[in-house]
């Protein structure tokens, strides 16, 4: 959810909290108040995406903000699984009948997610959208039957997605199969926009939503401040961390999700066993390495946070902080450096 914060709490902060984010949901501080600052949102991508811009005068702000909305607004379409010209969609209905010629920027994005799968031995797959029947708006929850999964279920896994990048295709090898690339397009999407604004000569720039943040430059000379939401207590922050380049990314079980016979049913699905993941009940990671951090929070989500722990040890260049399903609470040394009282 997107709320904005008290006016005389940014009086007191001085507006230096400019994007308060949380494992799952974002708070967006008006900053445009303040001459020299722009701000502009749009519905993307399932959520709302805010950008925040700072340098120069305000047409061109406005003018750099739309040209970056515009290339979001272009990958997004490529990339959605909803849409019925969608590029993925071409690659989904396609599947077990002949490749599918895709542009470079999708081509990347998908071997990001073949990367993601080795890496994590499975726990992260695009192949995920294998399992249609799920739907987890809470006001028309959809809950696949045992027969559905078992039908599908066996056609989830990555080595059934096939690139050949010297002739640019894709190719899904089992009819039935389908991609999801909810858990990994995102990222890669807010850094095109974030190089958009670069070629517009913006250098300072927040962008986010729907828990994931790409920050670049400085607020008022100063980092900017992103405060990390506590998932146990979700209308409470945990403290914030300042950046003047890299990601923050959010991942967590309340967002999407509806009950059933007492149990969270949450949208991100376990690719081995097709029902919801039963890790941590949140997390939020922090880095600059586009390739190290994209798709590893739904991976951890997956295969718990014992093992979550011992991949980030492998990633120094990653902070995290983690709330497991007993709402223990973990910080990485990196993120016990970072994290500061919001």
């Amino acid at each position: 959810m997107l709320t904005p914060l008290d006016a005389s709490q940014l009086r007191r902060r001085r507006l230096m909290l400019a994007v308060p984010l949380v494992a799952c949901g974002l708070v967006v501080a008006p900053v445009q108040v303040q001459p020299g600052i722009h701000q502009a949102s749009r519905n993307l991508m399932g959520t709302r995406l805010d950008l925040t811009l700072q340098g120069g005068d305000g047409r061109r702000l406005n003018e750099a903000a739309d040209a970056a909305f515009a290339e979001m607004t272009r990958l997004a379409d490529m990339m959605s699984r909803y849409r019925q010209d969608s590029v993925l969609n071409a690659i989904n209905l396609a599947a077990g009948v002949q490749p599918v010629q895709v542009p470079p920027e999708l081509m990347r994005v998908l071997e990001m997610a073949q990367q993601a799968a080795q890496a994590s031995g499975g726990a992260f797959d695009a192949t995920v959208g294998t399992l249609k029947d799920w739907n987890f708006d809470a006001d028309h929850p959809g809950l696949p039957t045992a027969a559905q999964l078992a039908a599908q279920l066996p056609l989830v896994g990555s080595k059934g997605l096939r690139l050949d990048r010297r002739r640019g295709t894709a190719y899904l090898r089992e009819r039935g199969m389908r991609l999801d690339l909810g858990g990994i397009a995102k990222l890669p999407i807010l850094q095109a926009g974030l190089e958009r604004l670069h070629a517009h000569g913006v250098r300072n720039a927040m962008l986010n939503g729907g828990g994931d943040v790409l920050v670049s430059g400085k607020l008022d000379g100063r980092p900017w401040r992103v405060g990390l939401r506590d998932p146990r207590r979700p209308d409470q922050l945990l403290g914030a961390v300042e950046l003047t380049r890299g990601f923050v990314a959010a991942s967590g079980d309340y967002e999407r999700y509806f009950m059933y016979q007492g149990k969270r049913l949450h949208h991100i699905l376990d690719p081995h066993t097709g029902y919801p993941s039963q890790g941590p009940h949140g997390l939020a990671l922090v880095g600059d390495d586009l390739a190290a951090i994209n798709g590893l929070g739904a991976a951890i989500m997956v295969a718990g946070a014992a093992a979550g722990q011992r991949r980030l040890a492998k990633l120094p260049g990653v902070d995290a902080f983690m709330v497991d399903a007993d709402r223990r609470l973990w910080l990485s040394d990196g993120m016990r450096t970072r994290l500061r009282q919001a």
